[in-house]
């Protein structure tokens, strides 16, 4: 009998809706939903296919337990007494990697770290019978979240985060991250056959991922796991089939309208690059153009962006001229819906309407707001007899 698991999708804040849709999709089954994370439930194999599938996840977390603690020496007895030996083997190499701490008594993510790694040590050296651990086989980082003094304590399958596709080697300045990038996306109404311009696209970012959205390019497909080394809770077979199932999904004919834009001749010419190693090149036109010569001929596309905010002092003052310009495109494009991510707070005063939605999300540390102009709906095709 498969054995199932607890699984844990951090994510971006705000963006937890997205990623539900998306575990839901691959048939698993969600078991919580909280600020910046989903847990769901699935067996080995699903650590796979997470990893391998998922666009807006940042990493997959692979719970061993949780535990209630307002003093280090609960800390201790309560994480001694979890089956670490399920988990990690006699030769495991591992530490506490990360350590978050939210309106708890415990709160120094040093000393949770510390006492964690003692804590499993001391569980460990009684199961396996020994007293030193050469910790010379695979890696084991540990993760643990504290909230209102529970905390959960977690393996993480993935390495290094889910954002690393491994096709963006050169980034222009204030990028914005895949899985975010995704995100927001997947946030709107836009689908494969319809119109995408980024007018600021910089590295590319926003154009590159829906070209993969668009060929069904699984974003993990080309890159590496630290659980497809865990013998003992994976089977280098499930990661065989995920990636063979992704290749297997892929559809470089798909027919797209998918153009990026930048000011910056160099940054062009990085996106272009990104766009080929991620195999996407054919499907995207980029092009060196300044907003303010934005337009397009056809009628229901989509701007999806990531403009300028403006966080050195010295370039605040230039955003609201920016800003004008951005809102004077918008008016030449007629019935197209328009999504802006942006710290700007008087994005919407210069860009010269009210978004019908606005939601706060975190890029990186900076607070911002994504913007949704939505426009019209494209009239249904008539049908032939």
């Amino acid at each position: 009998m498969k054995k199932t698991y607890e699984l844990i999708a951090p994510c971006h804040f705000g963006l937890e809706a997205v990623l539900k849709r998306e575990i839901l999709d691959l048939g698993y089954e969600i078991s919580q939903v909280e600020d910046g994370r989903v847990t769901f439930l699935g067996d080995a194999e699903a650590i796979a296919l997470a990893n391998v599938f998922l666009r807006s996840a940042e990493r997959i977390l692979l719970k061993a337990g949780s535990v209630h603690a307002e003093t280090f020496d609960e800390l201790f007895e309560r994480t001694k007494a979890l089956p670490w030996e399920e988990f990690l083997p006699a030769d495991a190499r591992f530490w506490v990697t990360k350590a978050t701490s939210v309106k708890s008594k415990l709160f120094s993510p040093s000393d949770i770290q510390s006492i964690v790694k003692k804590a499993i040590v001391e569980r460990l050296k009684k199961v396996y019978h020994i007293n030193w651990f050469r910790e010379d086989g695979e890696q084991y980082p540990i993760r643990v979240f504290f909230m209102k003094d529970d905390a959960v304590l977690a393996l993480d399958t993935t390495g290094e985060s889910l954002h690393k596709r491994g096709y963006r080697r050169l980034t222009a300045k204030a990028p914005i991250s895949e899985t975010l990038a995704a995100a927001l996306i997947m946030l709107t109404p836009w689908k494969q056959g319809r119109i995408l311009v980024d007018p600021f696209c910089g590295s590319g970012t926003f154009p590159i991922e829906a070209a993969m959205m668009a060929a069904n390019i699984a974003p993990g497909m080309n890159r590496s796991f630290l659980a497809q080394s865990w013998g003992n809770l994976t089977d280098k077979r499930h990661w065989s089939d995920a990636v063979e199932e992704a290749h297997d999904l892929v559809d470089l004919s798909a027919e797209t309208d998918i153009q990026g834009y930048d000011i910056d001749a160099e940054v062009v010419r990085a996106a272009r690059e990104n766009a080929r190693l991620a195999g996407v090149d054919h499907l995207i036109h980029f092009q060196q153009r300044p907003v303010s010569e934005l337009n397009h001929p056809k009628k229901y596309g989509f701007i999806i962006t990531n403009p300028p905010y403006g966080e050195r002092i010295e370039e605040r003052e230039n955003l609201p001229a920016l800003y004008r310009e951005i809102g004077e495109a918008f008016s030449r494009l007629d019935c197209w819906s328009e999504y802006v991510i942006t710290s700007y707070d008087q994005a919407e005063k210069y860009i010269g309407k009210k978004a019908d939605k606005n939601r706060k999300i975190y890029n990186g540390m900076i607070k911002a707001y994504f913007y949704q102009f939505p426009g019209p709906k494209p009239p249904k095709k008539e049908t032939g007899n």
